[in-house]
């Protein structure tokens, strides 16, 4: 018989799913104990990343670990435990005038999460990554010993964590510093794009914008190759808003959350149906420019208003295939991979295009190089090795990479780029494909 902790573990995108002991405490004792009596093991937040990468042979759930230790309000500096989710941080800090500097499109990963994968949103190319924000915060090493890291102390297990995808232990707690906001809305302007030329020229003339995204049509050939609707945004002043949002700008109406009851079949998804989800996408907007205000969570996190909506791509699940281009060969890069996907039927309803701006050097495991970064989601079928196998050779030859947060089945040489680590205690199930791959 085995143990009650020996379970089916598997992430957002429900692929791969692996069988391993997973444990939660809300004790450091405890933890270190956990940490002492394994070989390996590796940190796993809210499950909400797409590839394998919190998965490992012993698994340490962080979700108990969910409690808030202070709240600078005069500052806007706040002090909790790794698993408390960016949820939990927005439904305090938005009503007092405060808000993420950075946020990637869900708002339900943990603040561990969001350090070991050193999280990008909508506005790297003018705010960088989400450690630029982290003040410290307190690890728990391979022998069970807790250290604070910050820039000052402890700094090569600082830079070393950032972005290091939970090889180098375990984050227990976290600081890190809120922006100012006047209203929980965004001035927003949607413009469609005829082509991967007009999207690219609206993203250079849009980089005065805080925050910038397009959604991409990923099926189009030809003279249409690049479809796109770009969307910019900004905090939004007070005073900019219309009446029924003024009355009161730091609180939002609950809404409705349809919920996704069950896995579709797998024949829902195929070539046809995301071509006509993405024909309705791109007609929707009647307009060419449209200006808007909307609240934040339709801003950042619009398919977090559906939950459970991984079960829509089917019980074989789904993979999210995230790379980034050099921007000097951002255009030809991209009309590479646009034109390869289109080639292979497999299509993606949701294909994000983003500006990476300049990256932090000290954050030398981060994903982020100045560029274009595009992420798709695939359904796993027979023919998406292959397609990845394919979208990797086009990275590589552009000198790109992959984002290892997303990533299950991208090769070995463009994953590996994590550097400085040589921890055989912490050890995902992605970290051993890549060396195994390696060897």
């Amino acid at each position: 018989m085995k143990p009650n902790f020996i379970q089916k573990v598997t992430n957002w995108g429900n692929f791969p799913i692996v069988e391993k002991e997973m444990r939660s405490e809300d004790s450091f004792k405890n933890i270190k104990e956990f940490v002492l009596n394994h070989n390996e093991v590796i940190a796993r937040g809210n499950g909400r990343c797409y590839g394998d990468a919190s998965l490992g042979e012993a698994i340490f759930s962080t979700k108990k670990l969910n409690k808030f230790i202070s709240f600078d309000r005069l500052n806007g500096v706040i002090e909790c435990e790794s698993g408390v989710l960016l949820s939990e941080v927005l439904e305090i800090a938005v009503p007092q005038g405060y808000f993420l500097y950075v946020t990637p499109g869900t708002k339900f990963i943990s603040i561990g999460g969001a350090i070991a994968s050193d999280v990008h949103g909508k506005n790297h190319h003018a705010e960088g990554c989400f450690s630029e924000y982290v003040m410290e915060f307190k690890l728990m090493t391979e022998n069970g010993e807790i250290i604070t890291c910050s820039r000052e102390e402890n700094s090569d297990k600082f830079w070393a964590t950032i972005g290091g995808m939970g090889l180098t232990g375990i984050i227990l707690t976290a600081t890190f510093k809120l922006k100012n906001i006047e209203s929980a809305y965004i001035r927003q302007e949607s413009i469609k794009a005829d082509n991967l030329d007009e999207i690219f020229r609206l993203f250079d003339e849009s980089e005065s914008w805080t925050y910038t995204v397009a959604w991409i049509d990923c099926l189009q050939k030809g003279k249409n190759i690049g479809r796109s609707i770009l969307m910019r945004g900004e905090h939004a002043f007070q005073h900019e808003l219309p009446q029924s949002m003024g009355k009161t700008p730091l609180r939002l109406k609950k809404k409705l959350q349809p919920t996704v009851p069950f896995y579709f079949p797998g024949f829902v998804l195929n070539a046809l149906t995301v071509k006509i989800f993405n024909w309705l996408y791109y007609k929707k907007q009647s307009k060419k420019e449209v200006k808007n205000f909307i609240d934040y969570e339709t801003f950042f996190y619009p398919l977090d208003a559906i939950t459970d909506w991984n079960k829509i791509y089917g019980k074989s699940g789904f993979i999210q295939y995230q790379m980034v281009i050099p921007k000097e060969a951002g255009k030809e890069g991209m009309r590479k991979i646009l034109e390869t996907i289109a080639k292979s039927g497999n299509g993606s309803f949701l294909a994000v295009l983003k500006l990476f701006g300049k990256n932090n050097p000290q954050a030398y495991n981060s994903f982020p190089m100045e560029g274009y970064t595009l992420a798709l989601d695939f359904k796993v079928n027979s023919r998406l090795k292959k397609l990845v196998d394919q979208l990797d050779a086009i990275v590589q030859e552009f000198g790109g990479r992959i984002y290892l947060t997303k990533d299950s089945m991208s090769r070995s040489s463009l994953t590996n780029y994590l550097k400085n680590i040589q921890n055989p205690k912490f050890v995902s199930l992605q970290h051993k494909r890549i060396i195994n791959n390696n060897s």
